[in-house]
């Protein structure tokens, strides 16, 4: 989608996998599915549902006599503006402050650090 993904909550986020895994499904069966990793009860589902539809992140086909929910973004379009979120918010927006910190903090494996050299020199070739 072109338009800009709305922000979702660590809640409506649970959904959403849900959602991604195995759409388009009914509230039952978001409500199921959740309850085997959560304790939400299925009011606590519906309201999620409802918000995720309000923010126009999923919507819901009504042609049917029980409504299914589908979602209108894919898992990396959220990640992505998710990622882009926490940028912004955390680093300045500053992608490079961000790397830095990772790398500096996080033990890296030989392998690792190949493979990031590696994703770095096509990122400049392509540039």
């Amino acid at each position: 989608m072109s338009k800009k993904v709305p922000n979702i909550s660590e809640a409506e986020w649970e959904v959403m996998t849900v959602l991604w895994e195995s759409a388009p499904l009914t509230a039952n069966e978001v409500t199921f599915s959740l309850q085997k990793r959560t304790d939400w009860k299925p009011k606590t589902v519906r309201t999620l549902l409802d918000r995720l539809v309000q923010k126009e992140v999923v919507d819901v086909n009504k042609n049917q006599r029980v409504y299914t929910f589908f979602p209108l973004y894919s898992q990396d379009e959220c990640q992505r503006a998710e990622a882009q979120s926490f940028i912004k918010r955390i680093y300045g927006g500053t992608l490079k402050s961000m790397l830095v910190q990772f790398i500096q903090d996080q033990s890296l494996s030989g392998e690792d650090i190949k493979e990031l050299r590696s994703i770095l020199d096509e990122k400049s070739k392509k540039s």
